[in-house]
């Protein structure tokens, strides 16, 4: 099936580069979806909605095609963390979070119009990430550094984002960057998608 339209319904590049490492070919396409939590939605089901939501749009414009959508959604004592958008914003989410942990949902929805129905399949990853005590200073410098304003939780972790934390626990650590890929071979995989 070397010829799928396989396509990642995000321009993210860091799902953009996660997904790459499938060595499968495919595209990419901007899903315009307002990404506003619904009064008393909890994390793991703003994530899962989303993540459908983003395929769902892109699949209006990519008939016989398999779609991904993929969302992450970070809380901390059961306060939602967003994109921080500016560098205050991203030092205050890093002091809220110091000595604390935070569990990042990261959801996937794997759409294929290939046929005359519609079929879906959908996958949901927990990771918790234990903070280690931050200094104001050490929070500052890391966001001028790397500034991860585009970043749920205000942090690379592919990046010096990793020294911030005293550990993460997960089954997949391709989901705490953004696209659990573990979980996503397996959806392709029930999809008809052979991987290596």
């Amino acid at each position: 099936m070397a010829d799928v339209d396989l396509v990642l319904a995000s321009t993210s590049r860091y799902r953009r580069e996660l997904l790459a490492r499938l060595g499968r070919p495919f595209r990419t396409i901007a899903a315009d979806v307002d990404e506003t939590a619904r009064p008393g939605e909890t994390a793991p089901a703003l994530a899962a909605r989303l993540a459908q939501a983003k395929a769902l749009a892109v699949a209006t414009r990519c008939p016989d095609a398999l779609i991904v959508g993929s969302d992450q959604v970070a809380e901390c004592d059961g306060r939602l963390l967003g994109k921080p958008g500016t560098a205050e914003a991203a030092c205050a989410q890093l002091a809220a979070c110091s000595g604390r942990h935070v569990t990042f949902h990261t959801a996937l929805c794997l759409l294929d119009t290939r046929g005359a129905a519609v079929r879906t399949w959908a996958a949901i990853d927990a990771t918790r990430v234990v903070f280690r005590d931050l200094t104001h200073g050490e929070i500052a410098r890391y966001v001028a550094i790397e500034q991860p304003l585009d970043c749920a939780g205000s942090f690379k972790a592919e990046s010096l984002g990793i020294t911030l934390f005293e550990r993460i626990e997960n089954d997949d650590p391709s989901a705490l960057i953004g696209l659990p890929l573990i979980a996503l071979a397996r959806l392709l995989r029930a999809a008809g998608i052979t991987l290596p």
